[in-house]
């Protein structure tokens, strides 16, 4: 059973939670082990400046072993690459503390060589000159040693006294320094960062495309069902369209099937009423018959014709809007109806600048490139048919036009007169609903709500506009 979201919403609270205090206790605990660290090598710098200048004992971990004269030589010289016992290649700092007492002058020089296998030590970073005494200036650079990760050898004259090595690698050398863990609580916070945002993108991705495919089934089609994937709610809603479709797909067919049978049902009757109209001698009451039965069948034929549109049974496919436009338009003037069909406007596309000259370059697309769209053909025809013979209709004449933007196709048919207003006919689409014009000419008001229809089929809308020569009506559809 899939969770709800008010449940995920609180395992992801706690785990949100729990990731943040290890976070912070993994940088609390590091942070707190680098200053005691680091307090230690201060600790043991200031115990180790009594070493080298009184000759006390060394503080713990440090080894202070005096350096021969050859060595000594060189240290002196500033010859420090043909020391013995550095690391190859060795970084140099050199670095001379002064005790501050009462007569700057008068103290004793401490002498620092540092030999590094990986830096030199930013001495800057060490306290000014005064304020301080030497041991704690001693203090200050070995903390500034246990800062960086290394193994430094160091070599410390007191005044003019013997040189001597101290080695004290085992405070504040890269070995005694403790596991860092501030990078790792970093990462952690990161990680269930990233882990807290996929799983909101997840859920909220399972509702768009949930809610894309519903929105896109009467354009492009869609199952009878749709699969229960996500959180609880989601499938809750899911069980629920799913139900919804199943009545619905149920009323659509039993209202198709109630028409046919009506239809069918109908069909014997007016057989026999057409032969018995045969009969009648008086030939103007003879046609009156002939012109209601035929009006009885006609009104059939159109209702069952919305009802097939309404359920949507074509499957869209890839296809030429082109074609289908010119072959409709040619199949009216093979029967010598008056249709134009007219030729699409050159599109311009703007181009990018010249090197030679400022203005933006311009191309005209080519003129005889197909319109490919996704649609229902069958209907689609059906729609643009009613738009013309509307057209023809009420306004004597019909041009078809065709354009197109990146996302739309527009086909527009414009009549030469119908007598009616954008406006007013806007208020006609609703089934059966005739206008004030169209009272002396055979309907059943379902022509235009069938294109509707369609048109919402495929992602898109009719409406209408004022044109040049009379009323153009505007079929929008989807291209992709």
């Amino acid at each position: 059973m899939a969770l709800r979201l008010r449940t995920r919403g609180l395992i992801l609270l706690a785990l949100a939670f729990a990731a943040g205090l290890a976070a912070a206790w993994a940088w609390a605990r590091s942070s707190a082990s680098w200053q005691a660290h680091q307090t230690r090598a201060a600790i043991a710098g200031i115990a180790l400046d009594g070493t080298l200048r009184r000759g006390a004992a060394p503080p713990e971990g440090v080894v202070v072993t005096p350096v021969d004269p050859a060595q000594a030589a060189f240290l002196a010289s500033g010859d420090y690459l043909r020391l013995n016992g550095i690391p190859k290649p060795a970084f140099f700092t050199y670095v001379s503390l002064l005790d501050s007492g009462p007569d700057p002058l008068s103290g004793e020089v401490l002498a620092l060589v540092i030999a590094s296998p990986d830096l030199r030590y930013p001495v800057a970073e060490l306290p000014p000159a005064g304020g301080q005494s030497a041991a704690e200036k001693l203090g200050a650079a070995t903390r500034l040693l246990a800062a960086y990760c290394s193994e430094p050898v160091i070599f410390a004259r007191a005044g003019y006294g013997p040189w001597q090595r101290v080695d004290g690698t085992a405070v504040w050398g890269c070995s005694a320094a403790p596991r860092d863990l501030r990078l790792p609580a970093v990462l952690l916070s990161l990680l269930a960062l990233a882990v807290l945002a996929t799983l909101v993108m997840d859920t909220s991705a399972h509702f768009d495309r949930f809610a894309r495919a519903l929105r896109d089934r009467r354009r492009l089609g869609g199952p009878d069902a749709y699969a229960l994937q996500g959180p609880g709610e989601l499938q809750e809603i899911v069980t629920a369209v799913n139900s919804y479709l199943e009545t619905e797909r149920e009323q659509l067919a039993s209202r198709a099937a109630v028409l046919s049978g009506v239809s069918h049902d109908l069909g014997t009757p007016a057989t026999r009423l057409r032969l018995r109209a045969a009969l009648i001698q008086d030939a103007e009451l003879r046609q009156k018959f002939e012109t209601d039965l035929d009006a009885m069948t006609g009104m059939i034929e159109s209702v069952l014709t919305y009802t097939r549109a309404e359920m949507s049974a074509e499957t869209p496919r890839r296809l030429s809007l082109t074609s289908l436009v010119e072959a409709v338009a040619a199949d009216y003037q093979d029967f010598g109806k008056p249709v134009e069909l007219l030729r699409p406007a050159p599109q311009v596309a703007a181009g990018g600048r010249s090197v030679f000259t400022s203005a933006p370059g311009r191309s005209a697309m080519p003129a005889d490139q197909p319109m490919l769209v996704v649609a229902r053909p069958v209907s689609l025809q059906r729609a643009v048919s009613n738009l013309i013979d509307n057209a023809l209709k009420y306004g004597r004449r019909a041009a078809i036009g065709l354009s197109a933007t990146a996302d739309h196709a527009i086909i527009t048919v414009e009549d030469e007169g119908s007598g009616m207003t954008a406006a007013e006919i806007t208020e006609v689409i609703a089934p059966f609903r005739r206008g004030d014009n169209t009272r002396a000419i055979d309907g059943f008001g379902l022509g235009l709500t069938i294109v509707a229809t369609v048109a919402e089929q495929h992602g898109g809308r009719l409406y209408f506009e004022d044109g040049r020569r009379g009323l153009r009506a505007c079929l929008e559809i989807c291209r992709n």
